[in-house]
């Protein structure tokens, strides 16, 4: 294939996607429409969203349409341009697909970034990108923790998870992690300063429980929740008074063909607890603040966000399962060319 890649959805993934429901095809490279500009992607983040938006449901993106490429946020450099402010090599960051190139048009989401301010250019996917802004803006600004307080994250070896947690004990909480396997629960400790690891694997949701209970007797005042299911049951058996709950993902039941719920509510309204529901759109116009306050956590080595590169557009399927599986080890970047 000389031409532009494009890894597209071709069918509606009914539970776990497979490889049918996607197909890899060659397409001559695009021209710049009037006004517009072409990307060359060089790097594509694989995020849980992107399956919401494999269904024909309504959400706060619109569904892919069967026969395009699947929609990604990337970092690349400008192919070519009919666009003053886009000159071609200028490196960009935006919403675009899992192909070599794509088309831009005025007034999209597509934005120069200066790489020279981080080490890669996919640290803007990760921790300078919607990942590392979900983290800062979904805690610290959306359940405002203090000095002292409890804080249980779900998922928290991946990369929102992870990066929570840190912020958490940069504020002052006392932090609680939940993961998957010995070897996430080492690196919740060993890696990003986690107070405790519990691993979910093979425990009943009142085994959980008793689990959460015990490294937090007084109960939790901030739950980040990244899974849903029986991990969000436990926990919600272990909401301090006047708890706050982050409900920013539920990956556990992405794939599900039958949507679980919350079973545990009760417990919500007996601590008189909060659910709020969480989308970094909200922010947008806040981005510079928070990628500043990260950069400087990571210029002064009190943040890490590790990153998980799988390479090549013709691996997209097996890369982006990696999210489901648990087998990603950070944030998970396609790397395109």
């Amino acid at each position: 294939m000389t031409g532009n890649r494009q890894f597209l959805l071709v069918r509606r993934p009914q539970g776990a996607p497979v490889p049918e429901d996607f197909r890899l095809v060659d397409t001559p490279i695009p021209t710049p429409p009037p006004g517009g500009f072409i990307v060359r992607n060089r790097f594509a983040s694989l995020d849980p969203a992107q399956r919401g938006w494999m269904d024909d449901a309504e959400s706060y993106m619109p569904p892919i349409p069967l026969g395009d490429p699947v929609r990604a946020t990337t970092v690349g450099t400008v192919h070519a341009s009919d666009n003053p402010d886009f000159q071609p090599g200028q490196w960009v960051l935006g919403v675009n697909a899992l192909e070599d190139y794509s088309i831009a048009l005025p007034g999209g989401f597509t934005m120069p970034i200066d790489v020279g301010l981080v080490p890669s250019p996919s640290n803007f996917l990760s921790v300078l990108g919607a990942v590392g802004l979900t983290s800062y803006f979904g805690l610290l600004d959306m359940a405002k923790p203090q000095p002292g307080e409890t804080l249980l994250v779900s998922g928290a070896a991946g990369a929102v998870g992870s990066v929570v947690g840190q912020l958490g004990k940069i504020a002052g909480c006392r932090v609680i992690g939940i993961a998957g396997g010995a070897d996430k629960c080492r690196r919740l400790i060993e890696d990003y300063g986690f107070d405790v690891a519990i691993d979910y694997k093979g425990k009943t949701v009142a085994a959980l429980s008793a689990e959460i209970a015990a490294a937090a007797p007084d109960g939790a005042n901030i739950v980040f929740e990244n899974v849903g299911g029986d991990v969000m049951d436990a926990e919600l058996l272990n909401l301090a008074l006047n708890a706050r709950v982050v409900l920013c993902g539920l990956i556990s039941e992405y794939n599900a063909p039958e949507k679980i719920g919350i079973r545990n509510l009760w417990e919500v309204i007996a601590r008189q607890a909060t659910i709020h529901g969480f989308l970094i759109a909200a922010y947008v116009d806040r981005f510079g603040e928070g990628a500043a306050a990260m950069a400087q956590w990571v210029a002064d080595g009190k943040l890490r966000m590790d990153e998980d590169i799988q390479e090549g557009l013709e691996h997209a399927y097996p890369a982006f399962m990696r999210l489901f599986s648990g087998a990603n080890t950070g944030k998970l970047v396609l790397k395109i060319g």
